[in-house]
């Protein structure tokens, strides 16, 4: 598990915050550059919680825990840098650390889904 002193870790953090408080003021621009690239695709990853999350519609997962969906979603179907592991992990871990005591099990079961989802994409087209 990466340490809260992790670079990666900050970066993520800060991001988060940054969308979360995009999604209250009226989606103004901000200046963090992982959020802004994360909301340039914004459609194409909320498509992506509906199908995985069909039950949650976007307006109805908190807020911080949507953060934490669209940037983790983000990196594993856009960015695809990191070992989808690892950024399912620290998902979870965010999840733990700002959202509800069910946020991190809510996380982990959307991001296992999409997870599942790409590799079951990758298989077809492969």
């Amino acid at each position: 598990m990466k340490t809260a002193k992790d670079p990666r870790h900050q970066r993520r953090e800060k991001a988060i915050r940054s969308l979360f408080k995009w999604s209250f003021q009226n989606q103004q621009a901000i200046s963090n550059q992982l959020a802004q690239a994360v909301i340039k695709k914004i459609k194409q990853i909320d498509k992506v919680i509906s199908q995985a999350a069909p039950e949650w519609p976007i307006e109805q997962i908190n807020k911080i825990d949507l953060a934490i969906l669209r940037l983790a979603i983000y990196e594993l179907t856009i960015k695809q840098q990191e070992p989808p592991k690892v950024i399912i992990d620290e998902a979870v871990e965010l999840a733990k650390a700002y959202g509800s005591e069910k946020s991190s099990a809510f996380a982990n079961g959307v991001l296992g889904t999409v997870y599942k989802n790409s590799l079951h994409e990758h298989q077809k087209s492969g």
